[in-house]
């Protein structure tokens, strides 16, 4: 498969946008290990092969580059670190001090940029590249969840200059991602009708699915993105159809 031999850590990868690219990278043939705080529910598999997991808190420096070096000694190489892990509640800046604010950029920003440092020595010994998960919040206003939003746009901002100092010996790109169908759905978008009345304004219809991020994820990976470096790859459905479209009382489709 297209790769086999290829070693991929996928952070915050049980589940969610998380299990499903590392479904992903296991069906292309790579080896996978995951990690986040707690285990996942059931191991994640795909075509009959496990990913490996590994518990601890992608805060801790120290934490993230022994299990880097434990990755790289267990298998030899490490090809591909998809930073995922990360993710907000739902909290007004108002509604919050500043040093919760600040754990949210922390994970979102601070921590991606730990394990890619970590990874690096290992992913320029075996030319490979590293893959943000960004958002469509770090490109908008993002009430609600602006420090997750400031974040975002930091991250891929971070890509963008790894790319350049890392360059040529590690890739490094950006997915952004608009919204996705997961497990944990419901506690930004309600019920089944309120998922699918958000999946509506969506151009393609519909959410992502957390195996249209993976394949995404894959391709970047791979070889046939072999000069495609600090870019950002829109994974959104076509986007957010314009407000105004629908205020206007002129140019109205019959």
């Amino acid at each position: 498969m297209e790769l086999d031999g290829r070693v991929v850590v996928v952070t915050g990868g049980t589940r969610g946008v998380g299990a499903g690219i590392a479904r992903s990278f296991l069906a292309a043939g790579a080896e996978v290990a995951v990690c986040a705080r707690r285990p996942p529910d059931r191991p994640v598999s795909a075509d009959g092969r496990e990913a490996s997991f590994t518990a601890f808190d992608l805060r801790d420096a120290g934490a993230v580059r022994d299990f880097f070096d434990e990755v790289a000694g267990r298998y030899g190489r490490l090809d591909c670190l998809v930073n995922n892990a990360g993710g907000t509640p739902y909290r007004l800046l108002g509604e919050g001090d500043a040093e919760r604010h600040a754990r949210v950029v922390e994970l979102n920003l601070v921590a991606p940029m730990t394990a890619s440092l970590a990874a690096h020595p290992w992913l320029k010994r075996a030319r490979g590249s590293v893959v943000m998960i960004g958002s469509v919040s770090g490109t908008r206003p993002s009430p609600g969840t602006a420090a997750y939003g400031a974040a975002k746009a930091g991250l891929e901002n971070l890509a963008r200059s790894m790319a350049v100092e890392w360059a040529p010996e590690v890739r490094v790109n950006s997915l952004v991602l608009g919204m996705v169908r997961t497990e944990l759905a419901h506690l930004h978008y309600g019920d089944e009708a309120g998922i699918e009345a958000v999946g509506a304004t969506v151009p393609l219809g519909r959410l992502a699915e957390p195996a249209d991020v993976g394949d995404a994820a894959v391709f970047l990976a791979s070889d046939r993105a072999r000069y495609v470096s600090g870019a950002s790859l829109l994974v959104h459905g076509g986007g957010e159809r314009p407000a105004f479209l629908d205020a206007a009382t002129v140019n109205k489709e019959g």
